[in-house]
């Protein structure tokens, strides 16, 4: 009997923890701090073995990853010296990001007005935001590297690996806490 209570005990936790990760994108924390906007412009550049994107569909992909990290929704990503056409790939895709991300009174200038943020649950993983695929393992660890730091973070959690030139394998699993503006009030 000891053995079927652990056992129901243990599902119970799993059940739990597969419902926490549902809850990615909740505020992690129940109090506000205040905040500014510091505004980040970077011209990022893909260099990948297993996927190749347009220039738009770089562009249009790290807008995702934007906004799903925390960055303010009028984040910008547009395609910038492209070989090819619209929609064609290009083996040196290239964006240029222009973003504001907010970070804690007391870490920077405080050249905007004060807002509330909280620090926000996030989970980028395959299907999670539902555009990212196992086949942007290299973009995701990209932007991990070159643009998640212009972010404040903490408890970053990276259990990511890409597989050149093979989805099998590969796994996205990027979990941390953000420090974000309070989502808008619904109407």
């Amino acid at each position: 009997m000891p053995s079927l209570r652990v056992l129901k005990v243990s599902c119970a936790l799993a059940i739990c923890g597969f419902g926490l990760a549902a809850l990615a994108g909740e505020p992690s924390g129940t109090e506000s701090e205040q905040g500014v906007w510091q505004k980040h412009e970077y011209s990022f550049q893909f260099l990948g073995f297993t996927a190749t994107y347009s220039c738009d569909g770089l562009a249009s992909k790290l807008k995702v990853l934007l906004i799903a990290a925390g960055a303010r929704a009028d984040a910008k990503s547009s395609s910038d010296g492209c070989v090819g056409g619209y929609g064609s790939p290009d083996t040196f895709a290239r964006a240029n990001l222009k973003f504001y991300t907010l970070a804690p009174i007391g870490n920077g200038e405080n050249a905007s007005p004060p807002i509330n943020g909280v620090w926000r649950s996030v989970l980028i993983a395959d299907r999670s935001p539902r555009e990212v695929a196992l086949g942007d393992c290299e973009l995701i660890e990209q932007f991990r590297d070159k643009v998640l730091p212009m972010f404040t973070t903490r408890n970053v959690d990276n259990r990511m690996t890409c597989v050149p030139n093979q989805l099998s394998g590969s796994v996205i699993n990027l979990k941390f806490e953000v420090f974000a503006g309070l989502p808008a009030k619904k109407k």
